[in-house]
């Protein structure tokens, strides 16, 4: 695997390239989602933004004769693996961004503060981008991002060692999290015992949030991880139950059920 060396010019060129993708993706983005929670279009939308460049480059890269471009067609035609990444930027928020080796590449960079740059690369090192190795972690970071308070998941036990958080807005809606593939895996991963650790750790939510879970679960008489009752703990010990490896069925099962679920409840 070659070593990835960008100079201040190469890092201009490639940031001038990458925002001309942006462009293009925000006219398709910006029409399509122009608010996200009241807020104008690109705040927290760092994910489609990503997805959408990535989308992008894929169809550019084979032609391009743009110089940023080209250096970064050079590194992957050498074996290095342009991905997607999901994790923490310094604690503060969450982030969906690229990581080439050892570089990180935020072409969403101001969907937090609209006045930043479009794009920003840095050497992973100095970003202070990171997986999220906890639901501790998630949750400090959901409470002051999201402005959310953060109960366990006692309105969908059987979903609770896949998901053991239901967060609740400042509006009262509420949604379990997280359903993205890195938490799936800090539970699958610890074989549950991350969501054992956070079940024991947070209050029940209000009863009031309770009943509307209740309410809407009634429409769901047809899948089980949805309407079973019974403690979380309880199905957190038994999916671990002698297992030597995931079950890839049972959590592919589980977020089928969860993406039935209304967005907010």
């Amino acid at each position: 695997m070659p070593s990835i060396h960008f100079n201040s010019e190469q890092i201009n060129l490639l940031c001038h390239d990458l925002a001309q993708l942006r462009l293009t993706a925000d006219l398709t983005l910006a029409a399509k989602m122009p608010y996200f929670a009241n807020k104008p279009y690109p705040i927290g939308r760092c994910r489609e933004i990503r997805d959408e460049v990535f989308s992008l480059l894929q169809a550019e890269l084979p032609q391009t004769n743009k110089l940023g471009l080209c250096l970064l067609k050079e590194y992957i035609n050498q074996g290095v693996y342009l991905k997607k990444a999901w994790g923490s930027l310094r604690d503060e928020y969450f982030q969906n961004a690229l990581i080439l080796g050892p570089w990180y590449i935020d072409v969403a960079n101001d969907t937090v503060n609209a006045n930043k740059p479009r794009v920003e690369i840095l050497p992973l090192a100095a970003s202070k981008f990171t997986t999220i190795e906890s639901f501790t972690q998630f949750i400090k970071i959901a409470r002051s991002y999201w402005q959310v308070e953060i109960y366990k998941n006692n309105v969908c036990p059987a979903l609770a060692p896949y998901m053991p958080l239901l967060c609740v807005g400042n509006n009262g809606a509420s949604w379990l999290a997280a359903a993205n593939d890195d938490m799936l895996n800090v539970a699958i991963n610890s074989n549950f015992e991350e969501s054992k650790l956070i079940l024991n750790s947070l209050p029940p939510p209000p009863n009031s949030i309770i009943k509307r879970w209740r309410d809407t679960l009634l429409q769901f008489t047809a899948q089980n991880y949805l309407t079973h009752k019974g403690d979380p703990m309880e199905y957190c010990r038994l999916y671990s139950h002698n297992t030597t490896r995931p079950n890839l069925a049972q959590r592919d099962a589980a977020v089928i059920a969860y993406s039935l679920l209304p967005k907010s409840v």
